[in-house]
């Protein structure tokens, strides 16, 4: 059997700040699913990860599909309604066009889609991330389908000897998708070449190359090259097929162990580590710390199962508290050096206009 999985995300209020969505407003787009989604998906699943609402749908209708990008548009329009009269912040924050226009990418929602054949058992993952940009996940992709000393199944085996072909985009093109396709083991140093500027170059999908089946797909588009200035960071989702022919879940799982720094924090201009945290955490200490969460599934028949929480078990308590750690060191720096963002990270923010009036007032001294 066919199947497509459809992650559809967007910031549409929350409370106290970045905080978290209320209950009545979560309920809202759920019930607008449930209630419109007949006939159109085979099952939903609805969390929050900070304050960002994640639809996840399996269907039939295949990729980019108008009705069902519509259906997760029309349900955030509905959510927003609940946010103004509750007066959240940032009610409808993510919904940068005044009318839906046959798909939401490039409309502020992040979507990560992928049709597949259904194996006998279908496990896969879903990542969703808050105060952080699609980049985060650069590096523990990297190493769950490239690198043996966290993935090795590359060496053992022999579904994965061939390796895997990773798609990767120049999400500072706006004039369209500018990918490239690289093939691991061969091409290993020059992925690594793009995938180390987290804010330029991020994979978007990734195919196994003794099969050709897709395992990967992460949502890439950039708040600000569709707003022309700062709206909010792009907490991108994540969808990763395991077993198999694919990582297992704990290889993939693994590298989300070291908390490595990525951009995001307080007003998306700073640097922080990526905490693995619970399903429906809210967000806290600086707008953040940058967090990822992670939700196990099975589908059949196109029916999801309830959700693991793949990040809820004592060692991550060990892990999170080193990252809290490595966070609390760097924000001591404060806005020096590595711990804000550089400049061509801030251009869309009110530093611009400060920066143009501090350069009139520069002299070249005779």
């Amino acid at each position: 059997m066919k199947i497509t999985l459809s992650v559809i995300k967007a910031d549409i209020g929350s409370i106290g700040g970045h905080i978290k969505p209320t209950q009545q407003l979560l309920e809202r787009v759920r019930e607008f699913v449930e209630n419109n989604g007949k006939g159109l998906i085979d099952d939903l699943y609805v969390s929050h990860t900070g304050d960002d609402i994640a639809l996840l749908f399996s269907h039939q209708k295949g990729t980019g599909n108008e009705d069902i990008h519509k259906l997760a548009w029309d349900a955030f329009v509905a959510g927003t309604e609940v946010a103004k009269e509750q007066g959240l912040y940032g009610a409808g924050q993510d919904l940068l066009k005044d009318a839906f226009a046959g798909n939401v990418k490039g409309m502020g929602p992040a979507v990560a889609e992928m049709e597949f054949e259904e194996r006998p058992n279908e496990p896969f993952l879903f990542f969703a991330a808050d105060k952080t940009d699609p980049g985060a996940y650069n590096l523990p992709l990297f190493l769950a389908f490239a690198d043996p000393m966290y993935c090795p199944g590359l060496m053992l085996s022999p579904a994965m000897d061939k390796g895997f072909k990773f798609t990767i985009m120049d999400v500072e093109y706006t004039e369209g998708d500018r990918i490239i396709e690289l093939n691991a083991p061969e091409d290993l140093y020059d992925i690594a070449a793009l995938l180390r500027d987290n804010e330029r170059f991020v994979v978007e999908s990734i195919h196994s190359r003794n099969t050709g089946e897709i395992a990967v797909a992460v949502s890439t588009s950039r708040l600000h090259n569709i707003a022309g200035r700062y709206t909010g960071k792009d907490d991108p989702v994540m969808l990763v097929r395991v077993q198999g022919g694919f990582p297992a879940t704990g290889e993939v799982l693994a590298p989300y162990s070291i908390g490595h720094y990525v951009a995001g924090f307080m007003r998306g201009s700073h640097t922080g580590p990526l905490m693995p945290v619970r399903i429906n955490s809210p967000v806290s200490y600086f707008d953040g710390p940058p967090l990822v969460c992670c939700h196990a599934f099975c589908v059949h028949k196109g029916k999801l199962t309830e959700p693991a929480d793949a990040f809820d078990h004592p060692f991550w308590d060990y892990v999170r508290e080193k990252v809290a750690r490595k966070a609390i060191e760097l924000r001591e720096q404060g806005f020096s050096g590595a711990a804000m963002l550089p400049y061509s990270e801030l251009e869309y923010g009110g530093i611009v206009e400060k920066m143009k009036r501090l350069d009139k007032q520069f002299k070249v001294r005779g």
